[in-house]
């Protein structure tokens, strides 16, 4: 069979019935396994299974490379994952900080600075919505991607037991994080 007769089969089928289609695109699934993924790291967490809480982690933060990185090469980026998308990366990162603030596997004033400066920026962009009267488009910037990236190094060193040594790298990655 000819595989220039398929293509255009498949990017035209839409299947009946199901009226969000176009939303159940790969990246916003992997998005959804995102979000579907924290309850089940925080069951981890809360039982001390902190080897299977850091597989957990992983997976979830592979979902988070891979979901922006396929939408943007196959375009299929669309409104719902423009929104759910960061939503997922804070709500997993958030609720990593305060579960292992919780198990005293990281300090108390770095949740506070991660909430506190989450908070800054979602409040500067809701001001800006206020006296704008229109709604910005955000794009992250990469220094926001750099303190993700720190964010998610710091849960996966307190995971992996590094914070229990309490090192100057740890230390470093923990500055960075608040950066």
């Amino acid at each position: 069979m000819n595989p220039a007769l398929i293509k255009p089969a498949l990017q035209t089928h839409r299947p009946q019935g199901l009226v969000f289609w176009h939303l159940l695109n790969i990246p916003n699934i992997l998005t959804l396994c995102r979000l579907f993924l924290v309850p089940v790291f925080l069951a981890l967490l809360s039982e001390h299974r902190f080897g299977y809480a850091l597989y957990v982690f992983c997976m979830a933060g592979l979902t988070d490379a891979l979901d922006g990185t396929i939408a943007r090469w196959f375009d299929l980026r669309t409104e719902i994952g423009a929104l759910l998308d960061p939503f997922a990366d804070k709500l997993l990162l958030l609720s990593a900080f305060v579960g292992l603030t919780v198990e005293n596997a990281i300090p108390g004033w770095l949740l506070g600075v991660v909430i506190t400066r989450d908070i800054v920026i979602v409040f500067g962009y809701l001001l800006l919505i206020f006296y704008t009267d229109e709604r910005l488009p955000v794009h992250p910037s990469y220094l926001g991607k750099a303190a993700t990236c720190f964010q998610l190094a710091s849960v996966v060193g307190a995971l992996a037991g590094v914070g229990g040594r309490w090192t100057e790298l740890w230390h470093l990655l923990l500055y960075a994080t608040v950066a």
